[in-house]
């Protein structure tokens, strides 16, 4: 089976959430989040060593990240790096590289997951993974991973699945997009809730089929380039279709739509590392509850995450509960409460300031 099965790592976003880090030019999936001497996208690569040859490893990223990715990635042919002309969000993603290894395997087990998550219980990801493949390869359902939830997150996505169920396979009873604070916790009680993980496993033939149910207009684009795929033709024609795509997502467009959609329950240490305090929340804490990645003396200073370069001295002294990043060009100090004003910062820096901040 391990022949039949496929990873899709997505890996075109900028990730905005985690400015001045994450930039338009090299975006987190790109960078060393963890100290670990990996970039977040060969992290993702390598978790996949047990599950899949390194020949059905597909990568899916914008046009101006290729020099990135084969740069990080030598050992992936020119084929298995599939080049977006323009974001359109995970739904023409996915179709994309479910059209194109139809075309290699029509029996294929597609593995589709973000490139910037953190998972640190690796070999129980190996055997949920093959456990859903296992399950996909034999029915025609949409699986996607439900995480355990250990606190009432905001930023997440909430899975509800139908309890009464022995199998950790279990039918999807509603998709709720990041609830407020009383609502994720009132999920938590319930306890037949899970985190949305964005990490989905199916075969080939029952995504392309729920794509021509539920999202017709993007089958169609695609359906027209069957004989482009895997081919010198291919970008050209990529480029032509995704200029007729609308934005949707793959949850919005499909998942939450059909009837076939099943989620497996999994705890393997996973983080989507969207955001400062989902850094925060992971990293190692000194004795003050202080994240560090850099050259830096303490004063005084407890709950707060400091990412700054390597080569500059950096004395903080007074600070709770702050986030103290410096990248390239620009140094952001903010509470770490409010972390959601950082996509307002990127903004208003590019309105301001022009293109070169962000």
């Amino acid at each position: 089976m391990e022949n039949n099965t496929y990873v899709v790592i997505m890996a075109g976003g900028i990730g905005s959430r985690f400015w001045p880090f994450s930039r338009t030019n090299y975006p987190k999936q790109f960078h060393d989040v963890l100290g670990t001497g990996e970039s977040m996208l060969q992290m993702t690569v390598r978790r996949f060593k047990d599950i899949c040859p390194p020949e059905n490893i597909f990568i899916v990223t914008n046009k101006d990240y290729e020099h990135l990715v084969k740069k990080q990635l030598p050992q992936l042919s020119d084929n298995q790096i599939l080049l977006e002309p323009v974001g359109r969000n995970t739904a023409p993603c996915v179709a994309y590289a479910s059209y194109k290894i139809a075309q290699i395997n029509p029996n294929a087990n597609l593995v589709v997951t973000p490139s910037d998550h953190v998972v640190l219980k690796e070999q129980v990801f190996t055997d949920v993974i093959k456990e859903a493949v296992a399950a996909a390869d034999k029915d025609d359902v949409l699986i996607t991973l439900g995480i355990t939830p250990s606190r009432p997150d905001t930023g997440y996505g909430y899975i509800q699945y139908i309890s009464d169920e022995a199998q950790s396979i279990k039918k999807v009873k509603t998709f709720t997009e990041k609830p407020n604070l009383e609502l994720a916790e009132m999920f938590l009680n319930s306890g037949d809730f899970v985190w949305n993980s964005g990490i989905f496993i199916w075969n080939v033939k029952s995504i392309l089929k729920a794509f021509r149910q539920h999202l017709p207009e993007i089958s169609e684009i695609f359906d027209e380039g069957t004989t482009d795929f895997n081919t010198e033709t291919e970008k050209n024609f990529i480029t032509r279709a995704y200029s007729h795509c609308r934005n949707v997502s793959i949850d919005y467009g499909i998942m939450e739509k059909v009837d076939n959609v099943f989620v497996l329950l999994s705890d393997i240490g996973w983080s989507d590392l969207g955001t400062w305090n989902s850094l925060y929340t992971i990293g190692e804490k000194d004795e003050h509850d202080n994240v560090v990645d850099g050259e830096v003396i303490l004063y005084d200073t407890k709950n707060t995450i400091i990412k700054t370069p390597k080569e500059r001295l950096v004395v903080v002294q007074g600070l709770e509960g702050y986030i103290v990043a410096e990248h390239d060009n620009v140094l952001m100090i903010c509470k770490l409460e409010e972390e959601q004003k950082v996509k307002e910062f990127m903004a208003d820096a590019k309105n301001r300031k022009g293109p070169d901040f962000i």
